[in-house]
């Protein structure tokens, strides 16, 4: 429940699915682990996984999904070594060179003997919706993986009209005015974590940690072609996080006073207290989203 990324979204139309329409939908896409010959399988389970039975979970309004998927471990390197040394001996054994189609031809047999004895790697994304904020959020540290996501998705309920959230006014530039004028808007603290990056093609990175940003040497840098592209801040003293110039939240991490809010409910029931946690970390990120976007100068309406 506790999100660590946020690749954000927004509905250019109103998400206007019920939950039990989103489950309908979903059920048509659920997971199934890989066979023998499978390099993976993605697909939904259920995100309070053994503490609960649908693949939409929805607590006051929110929509929670959570997407599985499962990877074949075959190193690149090890096949190729494997298909090269039987390529070897057949091209020995009949005194000729093969052809490209039945070089590919032997690498998918090698494949083929390979998948069954494969270790597996799994790993699991949580999709946020919040229909009333026309808001979605997906818990990946990269674009690419939430377009996988997206994709799945999409998939299942046959549209999906999202668009990465945009800003009037580039990240990078405003972060960079931040550090240049020694302050940052209300609400928010400066941690001491900061990415710079020259704004010529092929130029410099630095990159500070443990660093006060609020000093003359960083001031020099941003004065001589550097933007800040990734910047460390604190929120309302409930999370921290680093913001990116691409819009990205990353290492998402709550205060421990919010973490214990729920601390009341017994250890016995784990779905209640899984539920009540969405709704918890929902309910502050409905706040956090709005305030660091207006931070930002302000979204662009999507088209």
């Amino acid at each position: 429940m506790w999100f660590k990324n946020l690749q954000l979204y927004r509905f250019s139309r109103p998400f206007t699915l019920t939950a039990e329409q989103l489950e309908d939908a979903l059920a048509s896409c659920t997971f199934t682990p890989c066979g023998a010959q499978d390099l993976s399988r993605f697909g939904w389970v259920a995100p309070l996984g053994k503490f609960g039975a649908t693949l939409a979970h929805s607590a006051s309004g929110q929509l929670l999904l959570c997407a599985r998927k499962e990877e074949k471990i075959l190193p690149a390197s090890v096949v190729k070594e494997m298909l090269a040394e039987k390529i070897e001996a057949i091209e020995h054994g009949q005194g000729r060179p093969l052809k490209k189609k039945e070089k590919e031809a032997l690498k998918e047999d090698l494949l083929r003997t390979l998948l069954p004895r494969a270790f597996s790697r799994t790993s699991q994304t949580f999709v946020w919706i919040n229909p009333a904020d026309g808001l979605l959020a997906v818990d990946a540290s990269s674009g690419k993986k939430a377009d996988d996501v997206l994709s799945l998705l999409r998939k299942s309920i046959g549209t999906l009209p999202v668009v990465p959230v945009a800003l009037k006014n580039p990240p990078e530039i405003t972060m960079t005015e931040w550090l240049k004028e020694s302050t940052v808007p209300a609400g928010f603290t400066l941690e001491d974590e900061s990415e710079l990056r020259s704004a010529m093609e092929q130029g410099g990175i630095i990159r500070c940690k443990q660093q006060d940003l609020m000093t003359e040497e960083v001031k020099n840098h941003l004065d001589n072609d550097k933007l800040v592209t990734k910047l460390a801040l604190c929120w309302d003293e409930c999370l921290c996080f680093v913001l990116g110039d691409d819009l990205s939240i990353k290492r998402l991490k709550f205060s421990d006073e919010l973490r214990e809010r729920n601390d009341d409910i017994t250890s016995e029931d784990q779905a209640a207290r899984m539920d009540a946690d969405f709704a918890l970390v929902t309910g502050e990120l409905s706040q956090f989203i709005p305030a660091l976007m207006t931070a930002l100068g302000g979204e662009e309406a999507p088209l």
